[in-house]
């Protein structure tokens, strides 16, 4: 077996190389010639070929090299694999190089080989298949030097045995890019390259190789395809990712982590070619670098930011994993440092001295400059003053420039030289920000404040006085005294004094001595008063006119002069039916307690029984009705005291009406005329001045007929009767003209009739008297016209629905045959114009009334209804015998019922 003759090869070789060991001479460094090694297809990383043996050599001075970049020669002279190595049947060879201080060098050519027998599976039957062609990947090393062409492997097809073949291959590398990298012999198939190839860009090829007859050129075997591999050679080093910019805080303790090198390698990944290691080859007595992630840290805790705020630190990535033979990329890091609030604020001077006037405020009165080490415009930096010391009474106050981070020392209230003539301040400066890292201590500094004396008006001895007066004290009456001083000579001689407001002119002052009296009544109520208090401003004048104002307060004091009054002028009680309605009262006083509520009610002696009173709480009480009364306006005595008894019997003003949301459906309205009633006077007038021009007309035209169409009952107002002749007289005292009682009239509204009625058909009316066409009964008979009929639109329904009572139709008929009752039917007409003016006064004083009397129209339908209609005025004349209304038809039997009374 292949297996057998490559072990029994190898060891036959061990022992000559051995041997040639023994027999060398002691002068020469001397290895074997050649070495074969038995290995798998793909040697993995790591993996261990061989080791070196010597003779002969000085091993501390012998170097070893190796021409094929993918192994590498350890300290004890093993051969390694540094990446994955593909091993072809046909074997692979490098060369060692083995050299001494005697200047000689031996070279060992290794062969690598392995055992490429296939297995082959049982079927269970025996089948006779084609043989074929599998080659194993090749390889072929990156940027390789040469010579080229350079032979890879052979390509062999099994049809070789039984024709005469030539091959052909194509793809990247071939016909395609790179074109012409590699190329194959077409008789021999061999495979070679033919330049130099970067695995960065091409790591692999797949390339299709054919066979062919030569005689026929039919392909003799199916294509195949060949893969390629670029083997890796560390020729690529490696590169920082990321920008070298970090940032510590200073005073970090050692091991603080400062910030991460990344870097990279384009060389094959998960080798040792693109195992990278770290180091720092600056600034190492301050920080550290990890060789192994690449983290730099902090090596010590004095980085200090004042003295140095940026460090630049060497940073050395190599490939190799450190290895000398390793490729390497350097880099500067800056490394900067972060500060911290380490510096108090110091002052550049050790105390201040400045001057003042009394009386001077808001004024700036000393700028105070400090240094500080840290890092400007930071809160680290930027300074906060203190007063510490000597600003009890709040006379100065202390801010910070934000532009050049001085103390600003203003005097905020007025000194008072008088008083205190030195004031010695402390001035602490400190940071926005909380000093870390140091142990020093807050400075201070004090400043010396002199108080400039002034010429100076009146003092009072107080800035206000507080005096307590009862109101309504006497006339006259001594307050007190509000003295002012000169602040130079402590006197009070020469002072005048005056009120400055008074708007009350409760108070006199006397100009000399500064007395305070009463001068008019005064009242706590009174609007000048607020909560209790009444203030006067006061004014001191010396003999130099200069000035000095104080504040009088005159707590007023309350006593019990007012008694609890109901304030509501009215009050609503909403009648319920079945129910005695109530209503709350309410009492107000203007004292103050205990000269007000709570409030004592009661009814007094000898009331009519008709109410009780229940109180509800110290201000209220609950007014009831305790029998039924009816609508309108009710005054109710009640008896108010307040907590001292002191009261008088108020009058509450209650309406009881029926409500809607609390508020009366209707109530008592003015009597004045409006617009609508002085035009509702002046419709009489039109309607007479309308009249003259008609009779006039009448008396002047010429009668002429005209047709009148029969289209039955016309409206269901007057019924169909076939008397050709006047109707029956009726008699002139059942007309009753309404004068009083107006507001009794049942709601109604005019409207007007037909017009152009003529000809002699007869109707029967509400007296049971006939008309012809649409007549007007007056007093002794019916007026009737053959020619024209005129009437008044708005009005002479009103007259129609009632003509039972005043015995009139529904219109106004003219007849020349009647002419002679012109003054009887002028008479009629005016009455009627009476009755309609106070209609219209009447409707004025009713809301909504109106709108709510319109007739509406029906339309009559061939019958008229068993039970009539009911119009708004039926129920006047109740007094007068109406018996002649039982003879009508059954359209009016329920308006006789309605206004005949029982």
């Amino acid at each position: 077996m292949v297996h057998e003759k490559f072990s029994n090869m190898a060891n036959v070789l061990i022992f000559n190389i051995c041997l040639v060991v023994m027999l060398s001479r002691v002068e020469s460094c001397f290895i074997p010639k050649s070495l074969y090694i038995i290995v798998p297809d793909t040697i993995p990383t790591g993996y261990k070929i061989a080791t070196v043996e010597v003779a002969d050599c000085d091993t501390e001075t012998m170097q070893l090299t190796l021409e094929d970049r993918r192994f590498t020669i350890t300290s004890n002279r093993a051969i390694v694999a540094v990446t994955p190595v593909s091993v072809a049947p046909g074997g692979r060879t490098f060369s060692v190089w083995a050299r001494d201080n005697s200047g000689l060098e031996s070279e060992m050519v290794v062969h690598l080989v392995h055992s490429a027998i296939r297995e082959k599976k049982p079927t269970g039957f025996l089948k006779r298949s084609k043989r074929r062609w599998s080659p194993p990947p090749f390889n072929i090393l990156e940027n390789d030097e040469g010579p080229f062409p350079k032979e890879i492997n052979k390509i062999i097809s099994d049809s070789e045995a039984k024709y005469q073949v030539f091959y052909t291959i194509s793809g990247p590398g071939v016909n395609q890019n790179p074109v012409g990298l590699f190329s194959l012999n077409p008789q021999s198939g061999m495979l070679m390259v033919n330049r130099p190839i970067d695995r960065e860009e091409f790591p692999s090829f797949i390339l299709t190789t054919r066979v062919f007859d030569r005689l026929t050129n039919k392909e003799t075997d199916l294509p195949l395809d060949v893969k390629v591999v670029v083997d890796d050679v560390n020729d690529n080093a490696p590169t920082f990712v990321n920008q070298l910019q970090f940032t510590v805080p200073e005073q970090s303790v050692a091991g603080t982590v400062v910030g991460k090198v990344n870097a990279t390698d384009r060389d094959l990944a998960g080798t040792i070619h693109t195992k990278i290691k770290y180091f720092l080859t600056t600034g190492l007595d301050l920080f550290a670098i990890n060789s192994e992630t690449g983290v730099i840290t902090t090596a010590t805790n004095t980085l200090d930011r004042e003295a140095k705020d940026k460090h630049l630190v060497t940073v050395v990535i190599k490939d190799m994993d450190g290895a000398v033979n390793g490729l390497s990329t350097t880099g500067t890091a800056t490394i900067t440092v972060g500060d911290i609030n380490d510096n108090v604020p110091i002052f550049t001077k050790t105390s201040y001295a400045v001057d003042v006037k009394e009386n001077e405020s808001e004024k700036l009165l000393l700028r105070i400059p400090v240094e500080d080490r840290d890092l400007i415009n930071t809160p680290n930096w930027i300074s906060k003053f203190v007063i510490s010391k000597g600003n009890e009474n709040g006379h100065f106050r202390i801010d910070t420039d934000p532009k050049t981070n001085e103390g600003l020392l203003y005097v905020s209230k007025p000194l008072d030289y008088e008083q205190n003539k030195n004031v010695k301040l402390e001035i602490t400066a400190r940071n926005q920000a909380e000093l870390s890292g140091t142990t020093d201590q807050l400075r201070s500094i004090p400043v010396d404040v002199n108080v400039l004396n002034e010429d100076e008006g009146p003092a009072f001895s107080a800035p206000t006085i507080r005096f307590t007066v009862k109101e309504n004290t006497p006339n006259g009456t001594l307050i007190g005294s509000y003295i002012a001083t000169d602040p130079e000579t402590k006197s009070s001689n020469g002072i005048t004094y005056y009120k400055l407001t008074d708007p009350a002119s409760w108070i006199t002052v006397n100009r000399n001595n500064g007395e305070l009296r009463v001068a008019n009544t005064i009242d706590r109520e009174s609007t000048f008063v607020q909560n209790g208090i009444y203030n006067i401003p006061m004014k001191a004048v010396d003999t130099s006119s200069k000035t000095g104002t104080g504040t009088v307060i005159i707590v007023v004091e309350d006593v019990n002069d007012n008694v609890p009054v109901i304030p509501t002028p009215e009050m609503v009680l909403c009648e319920k039916e079945g129910e005695l309605g109530s209503v709350l009262v309410v009492a107000e006083d203007k004292d103050q307690k205990p000269f007000s509520d709570p409030f004592s009610f009661s009814l007094p002696h000898g009331h009519d029984g008709k109410w009780s009173l229940t109180k509800v709480n110290g201000t209220a009480a609950m007014l009831r009705h305790i029998q039924e009364l009816p609508t309108g306006i009710y005054h109710v005595p009640i008896d108010v005291t307040d907590l001292q008894g002191f009261g008088k019997t108020q009058t509450a003003k209650v309406r009881i009406c029926q409500c809607r949301n609390g508020a009366c459906l209707a109530k008592d309205h003015s009597v004045s005329l409006g617009p609508l009633a002085l035009l509702a006077m002046l419709l009489p007038l039109l309607f007479l001045l309308l009249l003259g021009l008609l009779l006039a007309f009448f008396c002047v035209t010429k009668r002429e007929k005209l047709e009148f169409e029969d289209v039955g009952d016309s409206g269901g107002i007057l019924l169909k009767s076939n008397t050709e002749s006047p109707g029956e007289e009726v008699d002139s005292s059942l007309i009753t003209i309404p004068t009083t009682g107006i507001d009794q009239a049942v709601k109604g509204s005019v409207k007007g009739v037909n017009a152009g009625w003529s000809g002699n058909k007869s109707f029967s009316t509400i007296g049971g008297q006939s008309t012809h066409g649409n007549g007007m009964h007056g007093a002794s008979g019916v007026v009737t016209s053959d020619t024209q009929e005129y009437y008044s639109g708005q009005y002479d329904n009103q007259f129609g629905t009632q003509s039972g009572q005043f015995g009139m139709g529904s219109g106004i008929n003219f007849d020349n045959r009647y002419l002679a009752q012109d003054a009887t039917f002028l008479h009629n007409w005016q009455t009627n114009g009476r009755y309609i003016n106070q209609k219209l006064a009447y409707f004025g004083t009713e809301d909504g009334r109106y709108a709510d009397d319109l007739i509406h129209s029906y339309g009559f339908e061939g019958a008229g209804s068993a039970a009539g209609s009911v119009g708004c005025c039926s129920d006047f004349g109740d007094n007068d015998n109406l018996d002649f209304l039982n003879a009508l038809g059954p359209k009016f039997k329920t308006l006789g019922a309605v206004c005949r009374k029982n």
